[in-house]
């Protein structure tokens, strides 16, 4: 079964909203709390990872929440109809009353971060399983992610290059409108996702999970025992916290080694911008060479990438750098995301599929990696000595602390992302021909 270009349209867009919700806090949130609410680099990585340990214990949850409402009502689209509230919660956490600052105001865009993770995994994970839930081969799974990557590139993109903009003056008002803004395009991306869901699954056909009872506990169980699995998902728990890092950090390095924090839209720009069209040329190279070893040269290009500014080149170099960067961040996403289909596929021929449960455990290994990343580069920086602040004021930042924000975008993440390649090279689906079908 060969997937209608114009579901696959209406499904991907739903990419665009969610590609707003990992930008945004992945961006800004840690840059916002040093450096407009005084909250300290050690707290605000802490505001950031308490969060997610919540999304790690729910997203396995929703997930078999999600299998048995499949089963019910022969779709997933109820929970992501409930994910639609993450519009306003974003706009709550960044909109924090004037007279909060310091550990407060941790406190306030820590419980609305909560409230915006739980919405956002409503959604999530009925959307990603989708693709595991049609009744298409190998090649189809790849061609339906390449679209979903399309657009999710794309709100990646608009809001990595946006939302910096709007935010320039780094006043609470403008973070509050900025949210207002975007939260808008991420509902109605949303409610167009919902249409193109059930068009896929009308036309392509709906796996409906199995009629056997059975435990959030058992569900984690199969997943983990599967071998494939386990090593795609503990690889995309260190490419995840590699590129969240890096998000989290590009404010830090644009302002302190070039002294330019109008860069970071520039920057966002350029990683961003190519994967655009990185990722239709992607899914070829898939066709030629395979899923792994598309994903395992990205994940090196990633890794050499990563310790390039530690050349210290200006910033036309460092552009290209970044533009590259971001062609393999393409890489990553598209095929990581589109061998959890696979690694489904292969389980339904051993009777043990349950899609639902395996995508709950995959978006809490993102979930977990986009906590992860940001919170090690705030330690990096609470190691270094870093001082926040608050709107209007600069502080004079010691050598250890500018030395302790270039490691961290560099070093840092060439080892994590060695280590989700390790990880990478257990995977074996592939290794017969791509036999998943």
């Amino acid at each position: 079964m060969r997937t209608r270009r114009k579901d696959l349209l209406a499904y991907a867009s739903g990419s665009i909203g969610m590609g707003v919700w990992v930008t945004v806090p992945g961006l800004l949130l840690l840059y916002f709390l040093t450096h407009t609410l005084g909250v300290s680099p050690f707290l605000a990585g802490l505001t950031l990872l308490l969060p997610k340990i919540v999304d790690v214990v729910v997203h396995p949850l929703l997930g078999s929440r999600s299998d048995r409402d499949a089963r019910r009502t022969g779709h997933r689209r109820g929970m992501m109809r409930v994910g639609l509230l993450l519009a306003a919660v974003m706009v709550a956490m960044f909109t924090v009353p004037a007279g909060l600052s310091g550990a407060p105001a941790a406190l306030w865009v820590g419980g609305w971060f909560i409230a915006g993770n739980l919405l956002f995994a409503c959604f999530q994970v009925p959307y990603l399983t989708t693709p595991s839930d049609l009744r298409i081969d190998y090649h189809e799974r790849t061609r339906v992610f390449m679209f979903r990557m399309l657009f999710l590139t794309l709100g990646l993109l608009g809001a990595g290059v946006a939302a910096p903009a709007l935010v320039a003056a780094g006043e609470r008002e403008n973070y509050a409108r900025m949210a207002l803004l975007l939260s808008g395009v991420m509902v109605i991306s949303g409610v167009v996702a919902l249409t193109g869901v059930r068009r896929l699954t009308a036309h392509a056909g709906f796996r409906t999970p199995g009629e056997n009872a059975h435990s959030v506990r058992g569900d984690l169980a199969i997943a983990w025992r599967d071998r494939d699995f386990r090593a795609l998902a503990l690889s995309y728990l260190f490419t995840g916290t590699t590129t969240h890092l890096f998000l989290a950090a590009l404010p830090f390095y644009t302002e302190y080694v070039f002294g330019d924090s109008g860069l970071t839209a520039v920057f966002m720009g350029a990683f961003l911008g190519p994967a655009v069209f990185a990722g239709p040329v992607w899914t070829k190279v898939s066709r030629r060479i395979g899923k792994q070893r598309g994903l395992l040269i990205s994940q090196a290009v990633f890794l050499a990438g990563s310790l390039a500014p530690l050349l210290g080149y200006g910033t036309v170099p460092a552009v290209a750098v970044v533009v590259v960067l971001g062609i393999a961040f393409a890489g990553l996403q598209l095929f990581a995301f589109s061998m959890v289909p696979d690694a489904v596929a292969a389980a339904e021929t051993r009777g043990t599929a349950r899609a639902g449960a395996y995508t709950g455990v995959w978006t809490a290994t993102e979930a977990s990696g986009t906590a992860i990343g940001p919170y090690l580069y705030a330690a990096v920086l609470a190691a270094g000595g870093f001082v926040s602040t608050t709107e209007g004021r600069t502080v004079v930042q010691a050598d250890s602390a500018h030395t302790a924000l270039l490691i961290g975008f560099t070093v840092v993440p060439a080892v994590l992302m060695a280590a989700a390649l390790t990880f990478q090279l257990r995977w074996t689906l592939d290794r017969s021909g791509m036999p998943v079908g």
